[in-house]
């Protein structure tokens, strides 16, 4: 991967922090032509580096205050079988995020429902449904101590 440049690695940082700014903000904020901020941040997306600006949901104010973190090992592990789970979660759009993961599990998926009787029913009426799914465990969210969607730029890994 090439390094980002300094002039990028702040304009993907005021973008982390509010994807709202404005060309022209971010132009003032960076001492730079709207022009020039204009192409940088489309050749970020051409990169794939910016893959999409989303607005962030506070979940008890729309109503899903039960979050769960969801362990799940298959009985089977051929490739078609774990592709068949991926194109199957992608439809569950209780799930926040899920990931393939080396351990004794194989995958991770945040959930989010309204509440304990909404998680049972995606859990029988949803989850369980999916073939090759051999065990689940379930960790419920009691409290967020630290929730953070900004990547860090700056270099925190020396070799």
């Amino acid at each position: 991967m090439k390094k980002i440049d300094a002039i990028n690695k702040k304009i993907l940082e005021l973008l982390q922090e509010d994807s709202s700014i404005t060309n022209v903000e971010l132009a003032e904020k960076l001492n730079l032509s709207p022009t020039t901020v204009f192409e940088r941040v489309k050749k970020l997306e051409q990169k794939g580096i910016i893959s999409k600006r989303v607005v962030l949901l506070n979940p008890a104010k729309v109503g899903k205050g039960t979050i769960a973190f969801i362990s799940i090992s298959m009985s089977g592990h051929s490739a078609k079988s774990v592709k068949n789970f991926w194109k199957e979660i992608e439809k569950l759009p209780e799930v926040l995020e899920c990931y393939h993961i080396a351990g004794e599990e194989d995958f991770i998926l945040k959930v989010i429902v309204e509440n304990m009787q909404c998680y049972e029913k995606f859990l029988l009426h949803k989850l369980i449904s999916i073939e090759n799914i051999g065990k689940i465990r379930t960790s419920f969210v009691m409290s967020t101590v630290k929730y953070q969607t900004k990547i860090p730029l700056t270099e925190i890994c020396e070799n």
